[in-house]
């Protein structure tokens, strides 16, 4: 055992280089989940590591570890760029999405106050954001909603997939070019979703859902094939 140990060792000047790189992967998934970053955004090396005060090999292992949850691209001789999704992508997405709300809805009468309070919370965020007119944050608040019905499971693993897919998510809202337009309607039925799980209405929570899902999903993937959404493939902005 002691040779497997010295072997170990011999790799632990790659632990903080490890550790740097995950740090700067969740910097940039956390400004793609709140919108900061749009799909296309071209994520310069230089800009990057000039604002974060980081290498180039930590920025290249950060680009890695996006590109691996499908967030970032790389196009030969033009740089990483933050990814377009396509129908397909969309499609998928919402076939998980819906996997792991439904494990939420159904689980409600085991759930927590404080699991069932979250659902609440990320409403009234939206319901306030909408009022300031702040169209971007209420897209953030839609994804915090839909992550806490998910999370009425109590289940880690949905927890931890559910975090991993808000990024994905925002980048599938871009596709729609009114961010009012796409979430104001929806607030409306994340509203009566809201009232179902807490008068403990199961069956009709787990409908509304489903019907809400197939029905975003619908728009999105609409505004895709329709040729609605921004060319961002084209832009050389710097994040």
């Amino acid at each position: 055992m002691t040779g497997v140990f010295d072997a170990l060792a011999a790799d632990r000047g790659r632990l903080d280089r490890a550790s740097a790189a995950q740090r700067v992967a969740d910097v940039l998934r956390d400004h793609i989940t709140e919108g900061l970053l749009a799909p296309g955004t071209r994520l310069s090396e230089e800009a990057l590591g000039e604002a974060l005060t980081v290498s180039r090999n930590t920025l290249r292992e950060a680009f890695r570890l996006l590109a691996d949850e499908r967030l970032v691209v790389h196009k030969m001789n033009r740089g990483v760029f933050v990814r377009i999704l396509e129908p397909d992508d969309v499609a998928d997405i919402y076939t998980l999405r819906l996997a792991l709300e439904t494990a939420g809805v159904r689980a409600l009468r085991s759930a927590t106050p404080e699991r069932l309070a979250a659902v609440r919370t990320a409403l009234n965020d939206a319901e306030a954001a909408e009022a300031a007119g702040d169209w971007i944050t209420v897209g953030t608040a839609d994804l915090h909603f839909h992550q806490a019905v998910a999370g009425i499971a109590g289940s880690e693993r949905i927890d931890e997939c559910m975090a991993r897919l808000m990024a994905e998510l925002r980048l599938a809202f871009a596709a729609v070019p009114s961010a009012s337009g796409l979430h104001a309607p929806f607030l409306r039925r994340n509203q009566t979703l809201a009232g179902l799980l807490e008068t403990g209405e199961i069956d009709d929570a787990e409908v509304e859902l489903t019907r809400y899902l197939d029905d975003a999903r619908a728009v999105i993937v609409r505004a895709m094939t329709d040729g609605s959404m921004s060319d961002h493939s084209a832009s050389d902005g710097s994040a």
